[in-house]
């Protein structure tokens, strides 16, 4: 936390941008770097967001033939894409959020909605949620998709390894059968090693059980450094 909190002051402090880059989230009272602001600016953040993609960003920018959005957009779409998510996922149990100090959108799946226990096949009634979220996806086709999967910490270090790894890919499989470009989507499976909650209880294990996709914009800057093979 101390480390995110000295990096969001030094971005404040070091931005081309004017002091109104920096906001005060109403929740925590903290400062922050505003979406919209990141998105007017020289672009450098969002190429360093972009070289920690599986399998990096700029080979599937070109591949997926992103145009990217203009930089001053990025805010104002992100805000809209992350509030129709949350409408159309609404009890669901999905969990919609931005992340990355903002420029990047989390959608997270729990097990319980998504998969039986052990099981990477995904839940027939859970299907029509993932479907909304893979129309979100191709009404807004500028950004890339990493799929991750996690498990608790329950059985063995490489059991939990392939059912992380088979939930992802299970998701990002049908995604792209709901026609989101499969260029744009990559998935990985973290096993149990990315808790976000204490595995000594059935509710933070049930926490953990979990796949996220992440969705991150791609804008035009990032598309220019891409084809220039930056």
């Amino acid at each position: 936390m101390k480390k995110s909190r000295v990096f969001v002051s030094s971005l404040c402090a070091v931005s081309l941008l004017s002091l109104s880059a920096c906001v005060t989230d109403p929740n925590t009272g903290e400062r922050k770097v505003s979406r919209t602001a990141i998105g007017g600016g020289v672009g450098a953040l969002g190429g360093l967001l972009l070289g920690g993609l599986i399998g990096g960003g700029t080979g599937r920018i070109i591949g997926a033939g992103i145009g990217g959005i203009a930089g001053a957009a990025v805010g104002y779409t992100m805000d809209k894409q992350i509030k129709q998510l949350r409408e159309q996922t609404a009890g669901s149990g999905v969990d919609v959020s931005a992340v990355d100090n903002g420029q990047a959108i989390l959608v997270n799946l729990p097990e319980g909605v998504t998969f039986d226990v052990g099981s990477y096949s995904l839940k027939p009634q859970f299907r029509a949620t993932l479907d909304t979220v893979a129309e979100s996806l191709k009404q807004y086709p500028d950004s890339l998709i990493d799929v991750y999967g996690h498990t608790d910490s329950t059985g063995s270090d490489a059991y939990n390894q392939t059912l992380s790894e088979n939930r992802a890919r299970t998701v990002a499989n049908y995604l792209s059968m709901q026609g989101v470009a499969p260029a744009r989507i990559r998935s990985q499976g973290m096993g149990e090693t990315m808790p976000v909650a204490d595995n000594a209880s059935d509710e933070g294990r049930r926490k953990n059980r979990r796949v996220e996709i992440k969705i991150v914009p791609v804008t035009t800057d990032d598309v220019a450094r891409a084809r220039s093979g930056q």
